[in-house]
């Protein structure tokens, strides 16, 4: 039997009554005493905090790294300013998503942030990608999101500089005398903060927020729950390699200066083909999201029909929406059927729910613009 990787901050989850799961290879709280419907609720109205060591950081350092990593990514990474951070994807030669990851600009170098279940995946390519003058350095330091409508109020009382701060912004300065890198970003749509800080120092860093009366730790339970309803995609449910960003929805993370009669046109993997799509608006599938119309959720695999009993595609993500009170989910549609309103029905058990197209996202972010 293979044992789990444990984050720094383990042990202070084990003592918070932390319940575990295993994800992508790391034994992470999936929830704790509150259960997922109230951290849920908790993160919405007042503070989380998240422990996502697992997912991997990498620094580039030389000559040209900026120009070097479009060369993997469709995101315009030259133009970024630093002091800023950006959604990137790596693509495959086919136009598929490698990975999607953030990518800031600490001024004399790139910090990335990469999911842990395409870690190992992801360093290869830029280990064999850029060239020898870019330097890779996979580090080992603790990662804690901070979300909710009273992150800001929580990281000011430690730091007043934070408040400052708006949406994709990306600093290093001192938290309770604690340097950390920090960004404002928020994958649960609400707003947050991200901060990278020493692995000695995470357990220190935590207590400290978790002190304050507005903050409780929260789960990937919850996290998951918050995510959907934000309409924000999970790479191996709602991303992969066989999907191309526009078929995800993600046209705005193709960059200005890499499409078509831009500045630097294409040069990442895939480009002719997400470009055309991109220009032509010619591709078969589309991601929407789906409301359900009854009380039971729809999990990730469930066959979805048209009213001719049709298979025409299957849930890549789905679960109860606390905010809402009622099931949502992702899917792949053909693009015909993704007008708001369609009906499609999704095969649970042998047992079919109605389900409805509908905008996304589902809760309106609430990011510090």
């Amino acid at each position: 039997m293979t044992s789990l990787h444990q984050t720094p901050l383990h042990e202070l989850h084990a003592r918070s009554g932390a319940k575990f799961t295993d994800f992508a290879g790391y034994e992470m709280p999936v929830q704790y005493a509150m259960g997922v419907k109230r951290e849920h609720e908790h993160t919405r109205s007042a503070c989380g905090v998240f422990d996502v060591s697992h997912m991997g950081q990498v620094v580039l350092t030389g000559e040209g790294c900026a120009e070097a990593l479009e060369t993997l990514v469709c995101a315009d990474i030259v133009g970024l300013s630093p002091g800023r951070q950006r959604y990137a994807l790596f693509t495959t030669q086919e136009g598929g998503v490698v990975d999607d990851l953030m990518v800031a600009n600490q001024g004399d170098a790139l910090h990335l942030v990469i999911n842990a279940a395409r870690r190992d995946i992801d360093i290869t390519l830029l280990k064999t990608g850029l060239p020898d003058q870019v330097n890779v350095e996979v580090l080992s330091r603790a990662l804690i999101a901070v979300q909710g409508p009273k992150a800001c109020e929580v990281l000011k009382a430690l730091n007043p500089e934070t408040e400052t701060m708006v949406f994709m912004d990306h600093r290093a300065l001192a938290l309770a005398d604690i340097p950390v890198w920090l960004s404002r970003s928020g994958y649960t749509g609400e707003d947050g903060f991200e901060i990278s800080v020493a692995e000695a120092d995470a357990e220190r860093l935590m207590e400290h927020l978790m002190a304050f009366e507005s903050v409780e730790p929260i789960g990937l339970g919850a996290r998951d729950s918050l995510r959907l309803e934000a309409g924000l995609c999970l790479y191996g449910n709602d991303l992969d390699e066989q999907t191309t960003p526009i078929e995800a929805g993600l046209h705005w993370a193709v960059g200005k200066a890499r499409r078509q009669g831009g500045e630097r046109e294409g040069g990442f993997p895939g480009a002719d083909v997400i470009l055309t799509q991109l220009a032509n608006r010619d591709h078969l599938t589309q991601r929407v999201g789906l409301v359900v119309s009854g009380r039971a959720p729809v999990r990730a695999g469930s066959a979805l029909f048209d009213e001719q009993d049709n298979q025409v595609g299957e849930i890549s993500s789905g679960t109860f929406g606390p905010t809402l009170g009622k099931p949502i989910a992702m899917a792949y549609l053909p693009v015909e059927m993704t007008q708001n309103g369609t009906r499609v029905w999704a095969d649970v058990r042998g047992k079919r729910h109605e389900m409805t197209v509908t905008a996304m996202p589902f809760v309106t972010p609430n990011y510090a613009r």
